[in-house]
């Protein structure tokens, strides 16, 4: 069990460090995100760090070296350990204790984060949400992920054979029917919902990362499961929280995960669709705003989903900036293999009550309960960057509240069997089919997101994703000799 976290106020870095040293720490990992949701890590001996470094910050950031930070010649950056996100990693044995920190990115001559820190632009965004009048908002995401136990890229990702002779790929896992040797029975294409042992092969691997989350970082956790896919597909769910603590939970899940999958000599994936004909992997957020203890998205009155004004207002703001989203919470080309019809994956941009074909859905489990009302935004893969979904998502919505924008009716159809006659008549827009298609929307629909993204931030980030599609582009598809070589 590492030192446990103060409740409530941010606990004082002196006792942690105090704690940390009767646990026999030695070593502690700093981590910190990248403008693309990578996280990041340097490790400096425990007797370092004192008090002030909570304050001051940590000298060791070259900001050059990590993508979408800073030039060469403005490179010295600071690392501030937040102490209320301390955790003893289990995994290090031999090593001896070894802690971790979660830390906002500083330029030396500023005290306020780096305005390309994701979690500073979060921690912003938290400040613009109390200036209007929501001292509190939360959030669960719902991470689904795969478990491969290989990934074999043929013959290289993107060197010089791959470039001149041709690449392909090859997923193994013991749960589908192309794998050679012994399965007690694959899982068929979406027919993984909730499967049992034995056929749900990675439930103890699931289990083994949830006691971690909770034992060692402090994440209290709800649920696991497999998902609909074959190939290990899989959910954990993580209990809601506010927007910077959830975001810092969501970087937890995905680095245990990806240690403990290691571990097992498995590998975990956050790719949104590498699996053809089957679901891909979502991150579905739900949401509600708050003032004073009130739920400030609930009205019992409302006789369709016991959602207020302000709650309408909001989705309002999702479904106005849906299209721009999409380039933070879709971030990657093959974001874009999972926004197609038929795979539970939302298309469409509405809202409705229960209905998983929409992207702004009202769950409603529950009536008369306002503890639990809040909307869902489906359209997310776990492949974005949480902090700044979770702000672009956050400041689409009070654009929304701000503006009065006034959602279109919700539709309570399957929205995948509606003609396209229907979906014009109902003002059912579709979400953009691409990444390049996603940033042209971006560049087009920014303004809701200044008041906690940079302009250069903004930039850099297109740029970044710009050169990622062109990449892609370039290169021959293995599908494309299929349907072309003999022309």
């Amino acid at each position: 069990m590492s030192p446990q976290p103060g409740a409530g106020s941010t606990p004082d870095g002196a006792k942690v460090l105090r704690d940390l040293k009767e646990a026999k720490v030695r070593w502690v990992e700093l981590c910190y995100t990248d403008v693309l949701g990578g996280f990041n890590q340097v490790d400096v001996p425990l007797d370092t760090l004192d008090a002030e470094s909570f304050v001051s910050g940590v000298p060791k950031l070259d900001g050059s070296s990590v993508r979408g930070f800073r030039e060469i010649y403005e490179s010295d950056m600071l690392l501030v350990p937040d102490p209320r996100t301390v955790a003893i990693i289990p995994w290090h044995p031999d090593a001896g204790g070894i802690a971790r920190f979660i830390c906002d990115v500083r330029l030396g001559t500023m005290s306020e984060p780096y305005a390309h820190d994701p979690r500073g632009v979060a921690r912003k965004t938290e400040k613009v949400l109390a200036d209007a009048g929501y001292d509190q908002s939360f959030w669960g995401p719902e991470i689904e992920f795969f478990v491969f136990d290989s990934i074999e890229l043929i013959p290289s990702a993107q060197g010089v054979r791959d470039a001149w002779g041709g690449s392909g790929y090859l997923i193994n896992s013991g749960e589908t029917s192309w794998q050679e040797g012994p399965t007690p029975a694959p899982i068929r294409f979406k027919e993984g919902y909730h499967r049992t042992a034995p056929y749900d092969t990675l439930i103890g691997i699931r289990a083994e990362a949830s006691n971690i989350l909770a034992d060692n970082f402090h994440v209290k956790m709800d649920a696991h499961h497999h998902e609909v896919a074959t190939a290990g597909q899989s959910e954990l769910n993580v209990h809601y929280d506010e927007l910077v603590p959830m975001a810092d939970h969501v970087q937890d899940v995905r680095y245990v995960l990806k240690n403990v999958a290691h571990r097992h000599g498995k590998i975990a994936s956050f790719m949104p669709k590498p699996v053809f004909g089957d679901n891909g992997i979502g991150m579905h957020v739900n949401q509600s705003l708050w003032t004073k203890g009130t739920n400030t998205f609930f009205d019992g009155n409302d006789a369709y989903a016991e959602v207020s004004q302000t709650c309408r207002y909001y989705i309002g703001g999702l479904l106005e900036h849906s299209r721009a989203l999409c380039a933070i919470t879709n971030p990657t080309t093959n974001s874009y293999r999972r926004l197609v019809p038929g795979y539970e994956a939302p298309v469409f941009i509405a809202w409705s009550k229960a209905n998983r074909s929409a992207n702004v859905r009202i769950p409603f489990y529950h009536r008369g309960r306002p503890s639990v009302k809040r909307i869902e935004y489906r359209t997310p893969d776990s492949a974005a960057n949480i902090y700044l979904t979770e702000a672009a998502l956050a400041l689409a919505g009070l654009d929304g509240i701000r503006r009065k924008i006034e959602p279109p009716a919700p539709v309570d159809h399957d929205i995948y069997k509606l003609t396209p006659a229907k979906r014009k008549e109902l003002a059912i827009r579709e979400l953009p089919g691409s990444l390049g298609e996603a940033l042209d929307c971006l560049a087009s629909d920014h303004e809701f997101l200044k008041p906690a993204f940079a302009d250069s931030l903004l930039e850099a980030y297109a740029d970044i994703k710009r050169e990622e599609q062109l990449q892609l582009n370039l290169r021959p598809h293995p599908y494309e000799f299929y349907r072309y070589m003999d022309v």
